[in-house]
């Protein structure tokens, strides 16, 4: 059984789109850009990478792309009907709800360009960063967090990758106190914000009054979520309010989807550090990275 993964923000890089311009999935991206009123297309094939680390244009681009691929996978075999679970990273969560038949696509087009525009506003209004801390236990990150003022885990990713965020004061301040008690290295990450701590309040309220707008139906197969790992199918329009200033727990929702039957990990999207995290968290997991044309062949082995 296969559980399809798809990344979020980050992720992105100028030209991505570029491999899928003439496939017939492209399509999507013009869908895409109707429904959001942004020029996807755009992004995807002219933005460099400075436009693209903009959390507005990275977001609906990195989304778009997304679905372009998962479009593309279902034509060349894959069959929903060997998919045990499907989770996104983050942004990627509503792929993930699109790909669980639960959120229609234009419905997430504009869901996630709303919530673009509110965190890159919240940011603005209250700065803030993150950074990845390696080689350190969860509770000691935790631990290195409460130690100082203003800084939070962010994303509980794999085994040795932990992301804390905040204030710039706080989150070098926790990086520090992280390296005290052992971490290997604190890295600091080219991000707009403090995403997933309570900075994003302000954008989770916004968001909240977008998602009543849209139409959620009970998901077709298991979606794992951000906030608490768990497989879930419906209750999604909470679950995705919550998630801007939740920690995402990214390990634990790997581990669900190997416990719901996944031993096979296909990560659809632009990148590969998904399956990364695969490797570092799920002993024994195949992994399959699809992020151009040239690599659909690999559904078939």
């Amino acid at each position: 059984m296969l559980a399809l993964l798809f990344p979020g923000q980050g992720s992105q890089r100028a030209g991505m789109g570029a491999p899928w311009r003439d496939h017939p999935s492209w399509a999507v991206v013009e869908r895409v850009s109707e429904a959001s009123g942004r020029d996807v297309g755009g992004l995807l094939l002219e933005a460099d990478a400075e436009t693209l680390r903009q959390t507005r244009n990275a977001q609906p681009a990195t989304f778009a792309l997304s679905l372009v691929i998962l479009d593309a996978a279902r034509g060349a075999g894959l069959s929903d009907r060997e998919v045990a679970a499907v989770a996104g990273h983050s942004l990627g969560e509503y792929t993930a709800l699109v790909a669980a038949g639960a959120l229609g696509e234009s419905d997430a087009a504009v869901l996630v360009v709303e919530r673009a525009g509110a965190m890159q506003a919240a940011a603005e209004a209250r700065p803030g960063t993150m950074a990845a801390v390696l080689g350190l236990e969860p509770h000691l990150v935790a631990r290195a967090c409460e130690d100082v003022d203003g800084a939070w885990v962010a994303n509980d990713n794999a085994p040795g990758q932990i992301v804390i965020a905040g204030t710039v004061d706080g989150v070098s301040a926790a990086g520090r106190r992280a390296t005290e008690l052992g971490a290997k290295r604190v890295m600091a990450l080219p991000v707009g914000g403090a995403f997933h701590s309570p900075l994003m309040a302000a954008a989770q309220e916004r968001l909240e009054r977008a998602i009543a707008a849209a139409a959620f139906l009970p998901a077709a197969r298991p979606v794992v979520t951000n906030v608490d790992g768990a497989a879930h199918g419906e209750d999604f329009p909470s679950l995705l309010a919550t998630q801007l200033a939740a920690p995402v727990r990214w390990r634990e929702s790997l581990l669900t989807m190997r416990r719901l039957g996944a031993g096979t990990f296909v990560e659809l999207g632009p990148g590969g550090e998904l399956s990364g995290m695969v490797r570092r968290t799920v002993d024994g997991a195949r992994r399959v990275t699809i992020n151009a044309p040239g690599d659909l062949a690999r559904l078939q082995l």
